[in-house]
């Protein structure tokens, strides 16, 4: 299942999409400035409910922000849960 990404100047989405290109699974964030994502909702349907899509997403918003030197505020509930249980994305957490 890829992962796909769209980017621009002030907002931006990670999702997955099913054949007929129908968003199954999306991620989007805003861009609060130059260099701060805030993710504002993270969403799957509940056909891939349970396969680690959701937390997919995160990670791969977490791989951007490093990728561009991005800070990330999860202030969607889902994201702000995997940023409390994973010590790893501390270096991108604006807190």
């Amino acid at each position: 299942m890829e992962i796909q990404h769209q980017h621009h100047l002030t907002n931006g989405e990670f999702s997955v999409k099913n054949e007929q290109q129908e968003k199954l699974a999306v991620m989007t964030y805003i861009m609060t400035d130059g260099n701060t994502m805030l993710i504002e909702h993270t969403i799957v349907d509940e056909q891939l409910s349970g396969q680690g899509i959701g937390r997919k997403l995160v990670d791969a918003g977490v791989q951007f922000a490093r990728a561009k030197g991005f800070k990330i505020i999860p202030q969607c509930p889902y994201a702000n849960s995997v940023f409390n249980k994973t010590p790893e994305y501390a270096d991108v957490w604006f807190k």
